[in-house]
């Protein structure tokens, strides 16, 4: 199995690089910038500067570096992004120990946990994961746990339940809101259990939709 470890610039400790290469684990971590790195980098800066410069449109140009702080044990190999707007030059730095190309693996893999933040930032909006603030960390772990309990069950949902419907994207949020936030009266017996909607409820079809994929309709 291929772990690879992600992480903004917080992360770029030798340490954690040095233990991800004992321990057989990849990562693409941002790296600061500064001058050394710059001073590296600046054949390609100017590239993209220039070209910039021709052409009156955005440039993206990859390339990288071998570099190491003076803190560091090794050198490290370090991908370079040279970009270059109207607003002038915006160079980024990620240190790496995987194989590949620099633009695939700053576009395809680095920046793909972007959207793992806004996963996160769903649940936490959403279910109310940041409600942390009890005094004992018991209580609030059991919290965390019930929230991402939560959080699993609507991405099943929306997974399998809303699946070529108007809620196939929504936001766990939404889905709370639309779905399961609703007035109803429940009618049990020892036989089936009925929920009687509201008659001006607007999303009875999806709900019903919803209701039959998952079987229990």
């Amino acid at each position: 199995m291929k772990i690879i470890f992600r992480g903004d610039s917080g992360f770029c400790r030798w340490q954690l690089l040095r233990w991800c290469e004992q321990h057989n684990v990849h990562y693409l971590v941002g790296l600061a910038q500064n001058p050394r790195l710059l001073a590296a980098a600046q054949p390609l800066i100017t590239q993209a500067e220039h070209t910039c410069q021709t052409t009156q449109a955005k440039q993206r140009h990859f390339g990288e570096v071998q570099y190491a702080a003076a803190t560091w044990d090794h050198e490290r190999r370090v991908l370079v992004k040279a970009e270059h707007t109207a607003k002038g030059s915006n160079p980024r730095f990620r240190v790496t120990n995987l194989t590949g190309e620099a633009q695939p693996l700053y576009d395809e893999v680095y920046c793909a946990r972007g959207e793992m933040e806004n996963r996160i930032k769903e649940q936490q909006l959403g279910l109310f994961t940041d409600r942390t603030s009890y005094h004992g960390w018991w209580a609030n772990k059991f919290r965390l746990l019930l929230s991402s309990f939560a959080y699993l069950q609507l991405e099943r949902l929306r997974a399998l339940g809303l699946v070529g419907t108007e809620l196939a994207r929504a936001q766990a949020g939404t889905i709370r809101l639309k779905l399961l936030k609703i007035g109803a009266v429940v009618l049990r017996n020892t036989r089936r259990i009925q929920l009687l909607l509201s008659r001006s409820y607007p999303y009875q079809r999806l709900f019903g939709q919803v209701d039959h994929a998952l079987g229990s309709g």
